[in-house]
C-alpha cells in the first residue's frame, strides 16, 4: 500500500510534475466558456415553436445529470437510458438527447443512430468529428451542439441551456458555472499551501482512509459519485457514494479506535472516512438523514469532512462541489506518490493518463 507523504502537497518538484493534471482542473471553467460559445450559433436555432415532444430520453455521458436537474421541472416524461439504443416506445413525438465525447461511446452512438432511424428529435453535443456527430449526420431533425473538448459538464450545460430554450428545463446560468469553477481553481490552486487550501485539507483527510461520501440532494448525490470516481482512480482504494439507507451499515460496523495501538509495530488499517457534500439545499429529509449519518459516524470514532457551497444556481453548486472533490483526489494522488512520479504512467484507468480519463 502507498505511503502519503504530506509534504508532497506543498512540494514544488511533484506538483510541477503534476502540472497537466493540475491545469486541466484549473481549465474547467474556460472549457464551459468554450463550449457555450462554440454553441451560440446552434443554440440560437432553438425554440418551442408550438411543438413539446411527448418525452425526453437522454442518453450518453452525465445523462443523469441532465434528468437530475430537469426531472423536478420539466413539462414531460424524461428517461435517462443507459442501455443501447432507446425504448421501444421512442418516436418521431419524441426527443433524444445524446451527449457523447470524443471516444467511440457504444451506447451514445447507438442512441444517435436508433433516433435516427425512427425519425426521433436529436439534440447532440459532440466534438464534429466523433462517432456520435458521424452518427446523427443523417437526421433531418437534429440539432448538434460542437463540443470543442471531452469535458462531461462543458457539455452538460450547454444541452441543459438549450433544453432551457425549448422551455424543457429551468434556466442554467452557464457564466456563473465558468465562475464558479474559477473561484474553485483560485482556493485550490497548488500555489496555496495546506493551512489555506480546502482541496488539501481534504485530501490530509482522505490520506489514511475509505471515504465514504454522502450528499443529500438528488445534485449532491451525482456529484459525490463523481468525487468517488475520481478518488478510486487517484489511490487506487475502494471509495463509496451512497444514500444514508446504505451508509449507516457501514459506519456502524466500525469498531472502536485501538488508543493503545503502536502505529509504527503494526499500522492500523484503514477506517472509512465520512465526507458530506453540502450544497445548502434546505429539506427536512435532507437535514434528518445528514444528523443521523454524523451521530452514526461519532458514536464509531469516524471522522467527517464537510464540503460546503451554498452560493449559486443548482448547477454551479453542483460543479463547484465535483471539482473541490476531484482536486483533493488529485492531490491525494500526489501525496501516495502515484501521481507527479516516474510511476505515474502506472496509474490506474483506462487511458494510464489521469488527466485525460473522463473521471477528471
Amino acid at each position: 500500500m502507498s505511503v502519503f507523504d504530506d509534504s508532497r502537497l506543498d512540494d514544488p518538484a511533484a506538483l510541477e510534475a503534476s502540472d497537466h493534471l493540475l491545469r486541466r482542473l484549473a481549465g474547467a471553467g474556460a472549457r464551459v466558456r468554450a463550449e457555450l460559445e462554440a454553441s451560440e450559433e446552434a443554440l440560437s436555432q432553438l425554440s418551442t415553436d408550438g411543438f413539446r415532444p411527448r418525452a425526453i430520453v437522454a442518453a450518453g455521458r452525465d445523462a443523469r445529470l441532465v434528468r437530475a436537474v430537469l426531472e423536478p421541472v420539466c413539462p414531460v416524461p424524461f428517461v435517462a437510458w443507459p442501455g443501447p439504443g432507446l425504448p421501444g416506445w421512442t418516436s418521431p413525438l419524441d426527443l433524444v438527447v445524446v451527449l457523447g465525447g470524443s471516444d467511440a461511446d457504444p451506447g451514445a452512438v447507438s442512441a444517435a443512430s436508433e433516433a435516427v432511424r425512427r425519425g426521433a428529435g436529436l439534440l447532440v453535443a459532440a466534438p464534429p468529428d466523433s462517432p456520435v456527430a458521424a452518427a446523427s449526420a443523417g437526421s433531418r431533425h437534429a440539432v448538434r451542439l460542437p463540443s470543442q473538448s471531452d469535458d462531461q459538464l462543458a457539455a452538460a450545460v450547454a444541452v441543459l441551456q438549450g433544453l432551457h430554450q425549448m422551455d424543457l428545463g429551468p434556466a442554467v446560468d452557464g457564466k456563473a458555472v465558468a465562475e464558479m469553477l474559477d473561484e474553485v481553481a483560485i482556493e485550490c490552486s497548488p500555489n496555496n499551501d495546506v493551512a489555506s487550501n480546502p482541496a488539501k485539507d481534504l485530501a490530509l483527510m482522505l490520506a489514511d482512509a475509505l471515504p465514504l461520501v454522502w450528499g443529500g440532494s438528488v445534485l449532491a448525490a451525482r456529484a459525490a459519485r463523481r468525487v468517488v470516481e475520481a478518488v478510486r482512480l487517484a489511490s487506487g482504494r475502494p471509495a463509496l457514494a451512497a444514500d444514508c439507507g446504505h451508509l449507516l451499515p457501514v459506519l456502524a460496523n466500525q469498531p472502536p479506535r485501538d488508543v493503545f495501538a503502536d502505529p509504527f509495530d503494526q499500522p492500523e488499517e484503514l477506517r472509512p472516512g465520512l465526507v458530506i457534500l453540502d450544497d445548502g439545499v434546505e429539506d427536512a429529509g435532507v437535514a434528518e438523514h445528514r444528523g443521523q449519518l454524523e451521530d452514526k459516524a461519532e458514536r464509531h470514532d469516524v471522522r467527517v469532512h464537510v464540503v460546503r457551497q451554498a452560493n449559486g444556481t443548482d448547477v454551479a453548486r453542483y460543479a463547484a462541489l465535483t471539482q473541490h472533490g476531484r482536486y483533493a483526489a488529485a492531490y491525494l494522488g500526489i501525496g501516495l506518490g502515484r501521481y507527479g512520479t516516474p510511476r505515474e504512467d502506472q496509474a490506474p484507468g483506462p487511458t494510464g493518463n489521469p488527466a485525460e480519463d473522463p473521471a477528471w
